[in-house]
């Protein structure tokens, strides 16, 4: 699609994986689900968190890290081929300190890479008696926020533990974002608890849409995520549900349903705080 002409209507897709510890497979799957999403009539295409690599082992990270130009590579050209935005999940990156990014890279529909945002709050948390995350001890985190124009529309662009900080998504509204995406990787008990309700939240105080890819299943390291990605729009109604395992699912977007609902329930404009 012609970046200089913007439709009034878009077509998103959110895609669902349960990606492993060999990037070239990972890639691969990827590659065969833009397809699937374009063929679909996706204009916007999100990517999980991880999607590149889930793996708990140093050496994978870093091996797959200083692989990060195979990884742009097949962005750039799926999202050439197909004439759509990818938004890139995350895929580490090397970091100054040795250790890694969680990033999010960012495609137009001609192959150009358009934003980077490195992953800012970091899963230091226990889940469980017997689950626990110390993502600090192997990822650096990022410290700015990333708003970016494509489409005729503002994304604000995010990775998972940062949907449990609602002053990031307050940040990137005011900023003018009218579209969040929300790749993650969620634990299976905190997204039976919490997923749903926080993804409609953020969604319903900014007046924004949420696209949320998720991770699903048992990963080759062990690890369980939820799944359930999710397409929700800026009133909190989820439009699209991905229950079962890897897949794509799609939502038309009204390119001027946020701004409309913005104009007619202005609780942005009646912030008293932090203004």
């Amino acid at each position: 699609m012609d970046e200089d002409t913007a439709k009034d209507t878009l077509t998103l897709a959110a895609v669902q994986m349960t990606s492993t510890a060999v990037l070239e497979d990972n890639l691969e799957t990827a590659r065969a689900f833009i397809d699937q999403a374009s063929a679909g009539g996706a204009d916007i295409i999100a990517l999980p968190e991880n999607f590149s690599l889930m793996s708990e082992t140093k050496h994978q990270r870093d091996d797959a890290a200083e692989r990060v130009n195979d990884v742009e590579a097949m962005l750039s050209a799926a999202a050439c081929d197909n004439g759509v935005l990818i938004v890139g999940g995350s895929t580490p990156l090397p970091a100054p300190d040795g250790r890694v990014t969680n990033t999010c890279l960012v495609f137009d529909g001609h192959g150009r890479r358009i934003g980077r945002y490195d992953k800012i709050h970091l899963f230091d948390v226990s889940v469980s008696s017997s689950e626990s995350y110390n993502e600090s001890r192997h990822i650096a985190p990022g410290s700015e926020p990333l708003a970016v124009d494509a489409l005729g529309l503002t994304l604000g662009i995010t990775i998972c533990y940062d949907l449990r900080f609602p002053e990031l998504y307050r940040r990137l509204a005011v900023a003018g974002a009218e579209l969040f995406t929300i790749p993650s990787a969620f634990t299976v008990p905190t997204g039976w608890a919490h997923w749903h309700t926080l993804l409609r939240a953020r969604a319903i105080e900014n007046l924004a849409w949420v696209v949320a890819p998720a991770q699903v299943g048992e990963h080759t390291s062990g690890r369980q995520t939820f799944g359930h990605s999710l397409i929700i729009d800026p009133w909190g109604a989820i439009v699209a549900e991905c229950a079962g395992g890897p897949g794509v699912i799609f939502a038309q977007l009204d390119r001027n349903d946020a701004a409309q609902r913005r104009q007619q329930f202005p609780a942005l404009a009646h912030r008293v705080l932090d203004r």
